[in-house]
């Protein structure tokens, strides 16, 4: 091998090593499934390995700062748009450890945020023991009411999911309505939660 094939070698192997996904705890790498962890100093989900996702299986060991993300979700039923005073087709909702839910409307540029009424919330939890369980920060509750391809899903899903959900928007959103291929991508991403999370689950 020449020495300029082995910088280029050598530079491949650089550009690979920055690229792999490592996890937020002991920075090993990590693979294309594997789990998250929500840490609350910093508000932000880490990576994690299987051993760290093994370690935080137990909550004591987050201290109180770091949650380990579930990896299940379950559909819900029953729940209208106009309960949850939904004013667009996709959102998922967030509850945070004193007691706020926030409404996260997913965008070309992210998400828009807006706190839910209280009282409203509280209605809906009544008739809804999976909301009632909802685990603060690190599970949602996604909503998808309409479309021009159709819709009509509620789910309660793992975070990560949601913001999974957010990139993907980002990634293929064109024009000022979104385009065809995003509006193909948002049903794909449904198709695939059922596949990997279906477990029908009532309000009771």
């Amino acid at each position: 091998m020449t020495a300029g094939a082995l910088q280029r070698a050598i530079r491949r192997a650089r550009q690979r090593a920055a690229t792999v996904e490592r996890c937020g705890m002991c920075a090993g790498p990590v693979g294309p499934a594997h789990r998250h962890v929500w840490d609350e100093q910093d508000g932000e989900l880490m990576c994690a390995c299987p051993p760290c996702s093994l370690l935080f299986e137990r909550e004591a060991a987050g201290a109180g700062r770091y949650q380990l993300v579930p990896d299940r979700g379950r559909r819900s039923t029953g729940l209208s748009g106009d309960e949850l005073d939904v004013p667009v087709g996709l959102v998922f909702f967030v509850k945070h450890q004193d007691g706020r839910v926030l409404a996260h409307y997913p965008s070309p540029l992210g998400t828009t945020e807006s706190e839910l009424d209280a009282d409203a919330w509280r209605a809906v939890e009544a008739r809804s023991p999976a909301l009632a369980e909802l685990k603060p920060r690190v599970e949602a509750l996604l909503v998808w009411t309409r479309s021009p391809r159709g819709g009509g899903q509620q789910w309660v899903v793992p975070v990560d999911e949601c913001f999974r959900l957010v990139a993907l928007i980002r990634r293929h959103w064109t024009g000022m309505s979104g385009g065809s291929a995003v509006w193909r991508e948002i049903p794909r991403f449904f198709d695939e939660l059922g596949r990997r999370h279906d477990r029908p689950s009532g309000n009771d």
